[in-house]
């Protein structure tokens, strides 16, 4: 299987270092690092109306972008499941 880049957008970079916990934060990171490789995990949905992925990582929301052309994940949003998913 082809290997994806990761992108990460400055927002959704600083929702990641406000994660409170550093386990939370590990496990986030873990995470995101596997969708480099498969971008379409198992537990993941697509948001209808957008180009948008969504995937759970314990309270935690990652909101994301594939493009297959360029061979790329873009992390759009990362939050409590709370504020994400509205």
């Amino acid at each position: 299987m082809a290997s994806y880049s990761l992108l990460i957008t400055a927002s959704a970079a600083k929702e990641l270092e406000a994660v409170e916990t550093k386990k939370d934060r590990r496990r986030l990171v873990l995470r995101l690092r596997a969708l480099a490789t498969d971008p379409r995990p198992p537990g993941c949905r697509k948001i209808a109306g957008t180009d948008k992925h969504r995937l759970r990582q314990g309270d935690y929301r990652i909101l994301y972008r594939v493009d297959d052309d360029e061979a790329s994940v873009t992390i759009v949003k990362i939050g409590d499941r709370k504020e994400v998913d509205r």
